[in-house]
């Protein structure tokens, strides 16, 4: 398991490096393959295709945001707790350069294929735990009638990424620096509860 786990970040380096330099159309499971000194018999055993590789990426990109909900979830920390841990992670992760680069390839992409995979692995794959959590919110806070969990995702995950994640892949604005993301992640939560807290 070891092994393939270094294989894994072999692969993966390669192919974020492809990405840059060609984009998503023009990388190959044969190009990544030579990269990352490994077989194209193994990306496709590994994997199934380019999108599937792709996906794995996208996945192993949000593991931290993703076990950070999971804990949240299953354990008695205060919902406070757990938004001013898991805000900066989440922010860092949706602003930093393996995000950026792969949705800058996946906007250049003419056959959706890396668009669909940051949906499906990205967002689809976290969006669920964000309501699990939220459902929490809304029992500890007394929201029932107010907010449904979905609703209060949404207005969270809005309040923390705003536009910075649209800006950082157009080059409008640098990648936001530790301090800054802590910041912003302390004033979205301020917000959330201000404004979930309003309709009581």
């Amino acid at each position: 398991m070891r092994d393939r786990e270094g294989k894994f970040m072999q692969i993966e380096k390669a192919a974020y490096e492809l990405l840059q330099e060609k984009g998503y159309e023009s990388t190959s499971m044969l190009s990544i393959a030579k990269r990352a000194g490994t077989s194209n018999q193994t990306l496709y055993r590994w994997y199934g295709d380019k999108r599937g590789l792709f996906g794995e990426m996208v996945k192993s990109n949000a593991t931290q945001a993703r076990n950070l909900l999971n804990e949240a979830i299953r354990q008695d920390k205060s919902v406070e707790q757990c938004f001013e841990e898991l805000g900066p992670v989440l922010l860092g992760m949706l602003t930093g350069p393996r995000a950026v680069a792969l949705n800058r390839a996946a906007a250049a992409d003419h056959s959706g294929q890396l668009g669909e995979a940051l949906a499906a692995f990205g967002r689809e794959d976290l969006f669920p735990l964000f309501r699990n959590l939220m459902q929490r919110v809304v029992s500890s806070e007394n929201l029932s009638g107010h907010w449904l969990p979905e609703e209060l995702a949404e207005l969270y995950i809005n309040l923390l990424v705003g536009d910075w994640q649209i800006r950082c892949v157009t080059g409008a604005m640098p990648r936001p620096d530790a301090a800054q993301i802590i910041s912003r992640s302390g004033k979205a939560l301020s917000a959330f509860r201000s404004i979930a807290l309003s309709s009581c």
